[in-house]
């Protein structure tokens, strides 16, 4: 799909990856950008819809919905991150913040606005993924089990949306320079570099968006003799 003329509508916009997402959709000519934000009062970014959306909140995504009824791309950018692996201490109470929002946020929403975007002539949903998705250890153990989910429902709502004619992209990434790896000593991508690969990729049609460097050794990785994800996510800081 085009950018230009789309109504877009950006999660956890008021920063990071989310705010370089909604500033390149401007740029690129959307005609409406709605931000969504857990306090819109918060955005500052001129030319933008701010929208009250915490996507843990069922009630806020139906109300985003009915607010938002012209979208034609959905942008599903909220995310957290805590470090820490599967037996440290706190790690189930860290799997279940995570899952809620890097998972189900992103399933509660495709599932409000599914019915939209067909109803809008079908249009996409871009979903922030990561590296992540595909490489596991101890310095972000339950991040990337959210992240694997994550993946598996891209993949799933490609396939499921397919007959609304809806383009269902999935976007991954190395560490890229935000405030989520601000503690983080890592090779970094800029956020502008990362959302214009992943626009121009929307805009081709592609399903699959492999953002930087890091991410395509990776994922040329997954199917050698010894997999990519027998490595640790530790490896990546160094490439």
């Amino acid at each position: 799909m085009k950018v230009a003329g789309s109504i877009a509508l950006v999660t956890g916009a008021n920063r990071g990856l989310g705010l370089a997402f909604a500033k390149a959709l401007l740029a690129m000519g959307a005609a409406k950008v709605y931000a969504g934000a857990r306090n819109p009062e918060a955005m500052t970014l001129k030319g933008v819809v701010p929208l009250k959306l915490d996507v843990t909140s069922d009630a806020d995504a139906a109300a985003a919905a009915r607010t938002a009824a012209d979208v034609t791309l959905l942008v599903n950018n909220a995310g957290i991150a805590r470090p820490g692996g599967f037996l440290a201490e706190g790690a189930v109470e860290a799997a279940r913040e995570q899952f809620e929002v890097n998972f189900i946020g992103p399933l509660r929403m495709a599932r409000a606005f599914a019915p939209i975007l067909a109803k809008n002539g079908g249009g996409a949903i871009i979903n922030v993924l990561s590296v992540a998705s595909w490489m596991n250890g101890p310095m972000l153990a339950t991040y990337g089990a959210s992240k694997s989910a994550a993946w598996a429902l891209t993949n799933g709502l490609r396939i499921e949306l397919a007959d609304h004619g809806t383009q269902v992209v999935g976007l991954h990434a190395g560490f890229i320079d935000t405030d989520l790896t601000r503690n983080v000593d890592a090779v970094k991508s800029a956020p502008e570099d990362i959302v214009r690969t992943t626009l121009d990729a929307l805009e081709r049609g592609e399903g699959q968006v492999l953002a930087d460097e890091i991410t395509r050794q990776v994922h040329r990785g997954l199917s050698a003799d010894h997999p990519a994800y027998f490595q640790s996510t530790a490896a990546l800081r160094s490439r």
